[in-house]
């Protein structure tokens, strides 16, 4: 029987349990258009995975860890063995949700050679499901390329990070009628090409729901519309671990407050000799 391996929840290590694997699968994915809403969230750490994958069904492993991780200004500067490392580690922290994981920038966009032996080492080493990369019409030979070889794609039309240079910056896309008209088109075209689903990013509502209408795979909406058959967020911007977030955000809680009053209290202990206590040392 396939095995997966879980997290010791009651530490910080890893300890190879084995269990039946009961993932969703990508057909399940696919099936869910125009059905219950996909759940999808960002996930860079095992214990992360851990905590949100009963939640969800999707788990990205984004290459917006580039910011969130490592503190890099663009999405641009991550590297394929930062997403492998990463990638892996979601993988062994979850069991349930579809693991996804970010092609990084200029890893795919020369031939759909090259991307193939991108996604399929992406694939090899962590364990995932499917890969992610971005762009519309021009991408769409190569998201054929890779799903006629059995590597599922999850394309990502509309505002593209890593294409930020070009782009001008994280504007709102689609808000003239020939930009409307190509991000259409870009969504049609990936859709097409045989993609299992497709992010839609910052783009006005109306083209949002022109799109998930459009296309016969799932959309996953993030900053687009509820119509979309599923929502995405980055998790540390919807958990409250930045104070500035982007319009479509919703934060869900105030980690960052959290941890704030945490480190106080731990650090004001320290410096008054009351930790560690009796309770913390070996007698």
């Amino acid at each position: 029987m396939s095995t997966t391996f879980t997290l010791d929840t009651s530490t910080s290590r890893a300890h190879p349990v084995p269990e039946p694997v009961r993932r969703l699968t990508v057909p399940a994915i696919q099936k869910r258009k125009g059905g219950e809403p996909i759940v999808m969230l960002t996930a860079y750490t095992a214990r992360m995975a851990q905590l949100l994958d009963p939640h969800c069904d999707l788990l990205l492993v984004g290459d917006s860890l580039g910011q969130v991780i490592y503190g890099l200004d663009t999405t641009v500067k991550v590297t394929l063995d930062m997403m492998i490392a990463h990638g892996a580690a979601v993988v062994r922290g979850s069991y349930r949700s579809v693991v996804v994981i970010d092609l990084p920038f200029g890893t795919y966009e020369d031939s759909p050679e090259a991307a193939f032996r991108t996604a399929a080492r992406v694939l090899r080493e962590t364990g995932a499901a499917a890969v992610k990369l971005e762009g519309g019409a021009v991408m769409a030979p190569t998201v054929k390329f890779l799903s006629e070889r059995g590597i599922p794609v999850m394309a990502h039309v509309g505002l593209t990070p890593q294409a930020v240079n070009a782009l001008g910056g994280y504007g709102a896309r689609g808000r003239s009628e020939a930009e409307a008209a190509k991000i259409l088109a870009d969504a049609k075209a990936v859709a097409e090409a045989g993609c299992f689903a497709l992010v839609v990013e910052g783009v006005v509502e109306p083209l949002a729901v022109a799109i998930t209408e459009a296309v016969a795979c799932p959309t996953i909406g993030i900053g687009a519309s509820p119509a979309c058959d599923g929502q995405v967020l980055v998790v540390d911007d919807m958990l409250g671990m930045f104070e500035r977030v982007p319009r479509f955000v919703e934060r869900f809680d105030d980690l960052a407050g959290h941890i704030t009053a945490a480190a106080t209290e731990y650090a004001a202990r320290v410096r008054a000799r009351a930790f560690p206590t009796d309770a913390q040392l070996y007698r």
